[in-house]
Order: C-alpha cells, then structure tokens, then sequence
C-alpha cells in the first residue's frame, strides 16, 4: 500500500487516520484495511494516546471495500468466502469495536457498505451536511458485511435495519441525525473543527474509565441483567485502581477541577 493512500498523525494525544484516496471515495483496499487495523491497537496500547479520529478526504469518507482489484485466479473452494469476511471486513469493525481509547468518525462524504459500517462501528459520529450513508449491498445482490446487520439492528432496531438494507436508499445526513445514528450534523467547513474539539476534549478525560465503559456499553445488549451488572462491578473495581479515579474523587473533596493523566 502506497503510504498516501492512508494517512496518520499524532496531534495533542489524539491519532488522526485519514483514508486518502479521494479519486475513489476512499474504497478500501486491503492494504488500508490492514492499516487501520495496525493503528487501532497501537493506539489501545499507547499511554500517550487517548482519542482516534477516523476521517476521509475528498467526497468520499468511505464507499466500501474496494472490488476492482478482483479476487484470486479460479473459483473459491468453500469456505473461501466466510474466510476472507472473517480476516477482512468484521476484522475491521471487531478492531474498532475493540479499541480501548475513544473512536470519533468525521463523515466527510458519502459513506457506502462498509465503508458505512466503519462510521457505525465508532464510537461517536460526526457527520457533514452532505454526507450520505448507503447500505449498497442490495443494489448488488450482496448480503451486507462488516457486522452491517449487528451494528443496524442494534443501533436502530430490527424493522428501520431491515428497511436500511433491503432497500439501499441513501441516507442524508440530517435523517441519520434523527434516526440516532449519528451524533451531530455540521456545516461542510465546520466537521474538522469540531472532530478537533471533541477528540481534545476526549484525550484530557479519565482515558481508563473511557475504556470500561465503552466495555460495558458494548457488551449491554448481549447481556442479561445479572451479567451486565456483575460487569459493572467489576469494571468500577478495576477503574478504583487507576490514577485518575483517585485524582477524580480528590478534586470532589478539594472543590477543583479534575486532571486527568489518562492511567
């Protein structure tokens, strides 16, 4: 993978990943993919950052996997398939899913298949004015990837899910706003400033507690009550050891603001 095709900068404690590839909205190849991957967990396993932005330039945040370099020679064997899904597209949403520091999408432009996804899969969603996202598998005869029937159903519940992907109609902005699926629309001009805000605001926050809870959020609707709460539990447990938990509760005690070191 050419270096420009993904681009990545460390800014004030917070990893900047931009898809690069504008003259093709930024389908991804399995080059970026891999990338991404990569710079997810360096970014779990790094004191020193404590928010990911995930972005795109051009008019594209993401159109999904990029098809046009074709598969192998001959037909696939079985198993083939399920195979590459596995290593290639809910790898990627598993890898963001996973992340332990905070993931904001910055939805430049249209976000198609997985490329959509990818956006769903974060943890906050920014989202332009103009911005679309399109469950584009059923224009292709596809069945959606990338954990698409996860992420919906979860996020929307099984009826608007079921609509989203059997019909494919794009999606402003402004109507994922209102079906909860993103966070907050801005003007065009507006969408890195605020990612900017946002993740610095993230980046001085009690990095640690973050991580659990994304943990317990993420895990909550597969849980039953008792699991859930026994997670909670041992989450706080976990948290009380951190720096930041007992700077929290001395800037309580002390009437102060809070500062967090993120360990």
């Amino acid at each position: 993978m050419p270096v420009s095709e993904l681009l990545h900068t460390l800014d004030g404690q917070v990893s900047y990943i931009t898809l690069n590839r504008p003259e093709a909205l930024n389908a991804l190849t399995p080059g970026q993919r891999d990338r991404i991957i990569e710079l997810l967990a360096q970014a779990s396993g790094d004191p020193d950052v404590r928010a990911v932005v995930l972005t795109g330039t051009g008019r594209g945040f993401c159109a999904g996997a990029d098809l046009r370099g074709g598969a192998g020679a001959g037909d696939p064997v079985p198993g083939d398939v399920a195979r590459m899904i596995r290593l290639g597209a809910q790898r990627l949403t598993a890898a963001v899913l996973d992340c332990e520091k905070p993931v904001i999408a910055a939805v430049n432009g249209t976000a198609a298949g997985l490329g959509a996804h990818l956006a769903f899969a974060c943890d906050l969603v920014l989202a332009a004015e103009s911005a679309r996202f399109i469950e584009v598998f059923v224009r292709r005869g596809l069945v959606p990837d990338g954990g698409g029937a996860y992420l919906l159903t979860r996020l929307l519940g099984p009826q608007r899910a079921k609509e989203l992907m059997f019909f494919g109609d794009a999606l402003s902005a402004p109507d994922a706003e209102r079906l909860g699926l993103v966070n907050r629309v801005v003007p065009e001009g507006e969408l890195d400033k605020t990612a900017r805000e946002w993740a610095a605001r993230l980046a001085t926050g009690p990095t640690r507690a973050l991580a659990l809870t994304k943990q317990l959020v993420n895990a909550s609707l597969d849980s039953d009550r008792a699991t859930a709460f026994a997670a909670e539990a041992t989450a706080q447990e976990i948290n009380m050891t951190t720096a930041d938990a007992k700077e929290g509760v001395a800037s309580f005690v002390e009437r102060r603001h809070p500062q967090f070191r993120g360990r």
